[in-house]
């Protein structure tokens, strides 16, 4: 039965405990790389279609994602201490639930990267185009700086290329990336510790000078789409901004994942984890209240979904008459401080993104590739997808198949439906690995877990239960997207996978011992995401 292909648990944790990794990671060590993670792009790149969502309230929207990531990352935990090796989700998922649960959650994985990866470029175009214009005076034209806005017409997505027709700069850094690759290239750690620097003291810099610029009146109405936004607008609202906003939370895996490093993990896994949750939440509460609080969210209307048709006339006509508010702003933290007169701190802003987002797209789309490659390994996709350039050395066909999609994508959706789309691939591998969780309690109670979650029957429901209430809070379109999604895997899978999986045929290969080799040389960032979540 194809419910009984399930990898052996006990080959993979034999050779992890052959690794075994010096213990050396304590609580501080562990909440700084939880921040160096989580904070990245979202923040960036998300500040003004959460207040276009949900205006003031949007500050809610950051408690509840970073509530859904704190229970998601406590499950996380303790199935990345058992399992320690590459594959997070997907290797998770073949050890527990079996072949065709793990190759769904490998194929949301391939639509969470390529995707974000998208969306990242997009923010990245944001900025670029923004510091260009600030320090020359140059600009592309209007439809040349943005892809069409997007509306449905039923079930079928309708562009509107009257204010936008491609993004060329977002094509560019995604095709960029996707070279860099594909040559091989390497990041030390020094350098991205230099990288997760700049966008903390960025952030740390915007709060300092829009705290003093606050002004009460913005803050009403605080929730002017309510908390599900009005009736028949799907993705609206406090909780619908808390769906979109997800995605500047994950990147907290990378302490789950570091849980075999640490000492004591039972004690110091939960503080790592909770504690670079608060502090990231604190602030994304302060950069959300001084970006509100400063200028004002100025909604263009109640209700209007962020990247439609209608959405981008209002704003094309609000520049028009030279007040481009802050939820129309594709540099959100930037526009905010040129708006209060602070026209060198945006740019040092701008600068910062355009220093910092590359390095993101880059680790995505290498998470991107390691996904393909741990499934074609597995014998789930053809192993000529993972096949490696005899000079470079690197897995070039997949790089290549990603880096297209990726700019495809990048040069005809808005960033935020980009994060949505992205999204609905995140939250449904954090639901299985949640199940996952309940699933191995009850199977095998007496496996050794170096961490435990605490009160497991109550924090895996309520993370699985979270996951799955963000996912029908995201915008209809994106909830589609998933659906569509897995019924092409599904075709991919029974026409190939299920033919040709080395499990299937009793070829037993886990390949743990090499598990930690990437497909690239490109090696993991501390901070940086492996498959099953990124650095947002």
């Amino acid at each position: 039965m194809i419910l009984d292909r399930i990898k052996p648990l006990n080959a993979i944790l034999a050779t992890a405990e052959k690794k075994s990794l010096h213990r050396s990671l304590g609580p501080v060590q562990l909440t700084l790389l939880g921040v160096g993670a989580i904070i990245g792009t979202g923040i960036f790149v998300l500040t003004a279609a959460a207040a276009q969502k949900a205006g003031p309230g949007m500050m809610w929207s950051f408690m509840i994602a970073g509530f859904v990531c704190a229970v998601a990352a406590l499950c996380y935990s303790e199935i990345a201490s058992m399992v320690p090796v590459s594959g997070s989700a997907y290797t998770y998922s073949y050890a527990v639930m079996g072949e065709l649960l793990a190759w769904m959650v490998g194929w949301a994985l391939i639509l969470e990267y390529a995707v974000a990866a998208s969306a990242v470029s997009v923010g990245w175009s944001g900025y670029f185009m923004g510091l260009l214009k600030s320090w020359t005076g140059f600009e592309l034209p209007a439809l040349l700086q943005a892809g069409p806005a997007w509306s449905m017409n039923g079930l079928l997505p309708v562009a509107d290329f009257s204010h936008g027709v491609i993004n060329v700069p977002a094509i560019v850094v995604a095709l960029a990336v996707t070279a860099l690759l594909m040559i091989g290239t390497k990041e030390s750690a020094n350098f991205n510790a230099a990288l997760v620097a700049i966008k903390v003291t960025a952030l740390t810099m915007f709060i300092v000078l829009t705290l003093p610029a606050i002004k009460g009146e913005h803050f009403a109405p605080f929730a002017p789409n309510g908390w599900f936004g009005p009736s028949g607008s799907s993705g609206m609202g406090i909780v619908g901004a808390a769906a979109s906003i997800f995605f500047a939370y994950v990147g907290f895996d990378a302490v789950s994942t570091a849980a075999e490093e640490t000492k004591n993990p039972q004690r110091n896994v939960p503080i790592g984890l909770i504690g670079s949750l608060a502090i990231c939440t604190v602030f994304y509460l302060l950069v959300a209240a001084g970006a509100i609080g400063a200028i004002g969210a100025q909604p263009t209307a109640i209700g209007v979904q962020p990247g439609t048709a209608e959405f981008a006339h209002q704003c094309a006509a609000l520049a028009a008459a030279g007040n481009e508010p802050l939820v129309c702003s594709n540099e959100a933290l930037a526009h905010v401080l040129r708006s209060i007169n602070y026209t060198w701190a945006g740019d040092m802003i701008g600068l910062a993104a355009n220093l910092a987002l590359p390095s993101v797209i880059l680790m995505m789309m290498f998470g991107q590739t390691r996904i393909f490659f741990v499934m074609a390994r597995d014998g789930l996709l053809p192993e000529k997808l993972a096949s490696v350039h005899p000079k470079w050395k690197t897995p070039h066909v997949v790089t290549i198949v990603t880096g297209v999609f990726v700019a495809i994508a990048a040069a005809l959706l808005p960033v935020g439906q980009l994060a949505d789309i992205s999204n609905s691939g995140t939250l449904f591998a954090f639901f299985m690995v949640a199940v996952a969780v309940m699933i191995l309690r009850v199977r095998d109670p007496g496996r050794h877990r170096p961490f435990r979650t605490p009160l497991v029957w109550v924090t895996a429901p309520v993370a699985a239960g979270g996951c799955v209430f963000l996912f029908l809070n995201l915008p209809t379109e994106a909830q589609m997207v998933l659906p569509i999604w897995g019924g092409i895997g599904l075709l991919c899978y029974f026409a190939y996978g299920y033919r040709m999986s080395h499990v299937g045929r009793g070829l037993i290969e886990t390949h743990e011992e090499d598990s930690d080799t990437p497909p690239v040389p490109v090696p993991p960032l501390p901070g940086a995401h492996t498959p099953g979540g990124k650095d947002a």
